[in-house]
């Protein structure tokens, strides 16, 4: 058996590859595969009009939120979301621009932003914790939000450096998370947010599709320059079509979706990550190899590094992965170490896998790491 233990693009759940792959040349009997079909025509907007409504009644968005289906990754939406919201400040610009530095992918969209507005680095992990060696959020308490920001940008899951949000942060202006590699993984409160986006390639189905649910207030608000496909406002009033939407990453997601709701939804989803990543940090934090460097109330259920206290071990490490069947399992090149990213789609018995090989690993060479 093999498991995918990819960051992204990562694992998706075998029922829908296999559906995927029944439908290709034919889809519903129209004679074309979802690739072949024109974004306007009624077999299309089928797809969408449904995937639009299931992932609606999966996260319990609310009426007064829109759904958005673009293209551009979050990367994109890094100088988006200013683009969009930098014109909630009723004075001249630049507009003040709050973030919360807590890892590499914070770090990202600051450097984007600044390009659009006059950024407030409101707390930064990498300084507050220096001294400590270990990745984790600021206390709320410590962060300097501007009294007059337009908006407060979070990463509510840190891909690359397993950091994660447990909890909802509190400020006057609208919160903005990116939630690539956490969305459905949990349940949220929409409402706690002004705008949500997420690139899909994580938890939801291939590259290509980005998801932006927005407030309607948060509408309207762009800056001039800012360019007509990526104006959340023309795309809301043209049903995400303004431009031709990325289809075939549409009807996977959609897929995916479907998928979610036959295993009970977010809830039962959640209760299953909570069990996988349990497992894996208690088989890291009870080794004598391994070493995982978050704080604990701030780990990540959805894609946890850890460390071999013996580096020059680390190929061995991966070559036997490989061998049993354990992909993709380095760590980001940034950061070095492995990773193991545990998204909706990997089951249970993935994890068991790895904490197995893991286990045998530690066995054979955690004398040599003394």
């Amino acid at each position: 058996m093999i498991y995918n233990f990819s960051a992204g693009p990562a694992v998706l759940p075998e029922e829908v590859l296999r559906q995927a792959a029944s439908e290709m040349l034919d889809w519903h009997g129209s004679g074309m595969s979802v690739m072949e079909m024109s974004h306007r025509g009624p077999e299309f907007m089928s797809i969408m009009n449904q995937a639009q409504q299931d992932l609606r009644d999966l996260l319990a968005v609310p009426a007064n939120y829109h759904i958005l289906f673009m293209q551009g990754g979050a990367i994109a939406e890094n100088a988006i979301v200013p683009l969009n919201l930098a014109g909630l400040q009723q004075r001249a610009q630049p507009a003040t621009l709050d973030y919360v530095c807590t890892g590499s992918w914070s770090v990202k969209s600051i450097r984007e932003a600044a390009k659009y507005g006059k950024v407030n680095v409101a707390a930064d992990s990498a300084a507050a914790l220096a001294s400590q060696k270990l990745s984790a959020i600021p206390a709320p308490s410590t962060w300097k939000l501007s009294p007059d920001a337009a908006y407060l940008h979070i990463c509510a899951n840190e891909t690359i450096d397993g950091v994660e949000y447990q909890f909802v942060p509190q400020a006057d202006a609208p919160i903005v998370a990116d939630m690539s590699s956490n969305i459905l993984s949990r349940v949220i409160n929409v409402a706690d947010y002004g705008v949500i986006y997420a690139g899909a390639q994580k938890n939801i189905g291939p590259a290509g599709l980005t998801i932006v649910i927005v407030r309607d207030d948060l509408l309207g608000h762009a800056l001039p320059y800012c360019p007509s496909a990526f104006n959340w406002k023309n795309v809301a009033e043209n049903d995400s079509m303004y431009n031709t939407p990325p289809t075939y990453a549409i009807y996977i997601a959609g897929l995916v979706f479907q998928w979610l709701k036959r295993q009970g939804g977010v809830a039962a989803l959640e209760k299953i990550n909570i069990a996988k990543a349990a497992l894996l940090y208690d088989c890291i934090d009870t080794s004598r190899l391994y070493e995982n460097r978050v704080r604990q109330d701030c780990r990540s259920r959805m894609n946890i590094p850890f460390f071999l206290k013996d580096e020059s071990l680390n190929a061995s490490f991966l070559s036997a992965a490989r061998e049993r069947g354990l992909l993709q399992l380095r760590g980001h090149k940034s950061v070095g170490g492995m990773r193991a990213s545990i998204y909706n789609a990997m089951p249970l018995e993935g994890v068991q896998a790895l904490v197995g090989f893991m286990r045998d690993f530690d066995d054979e060479h955690a004398v040599s790491a003394h």
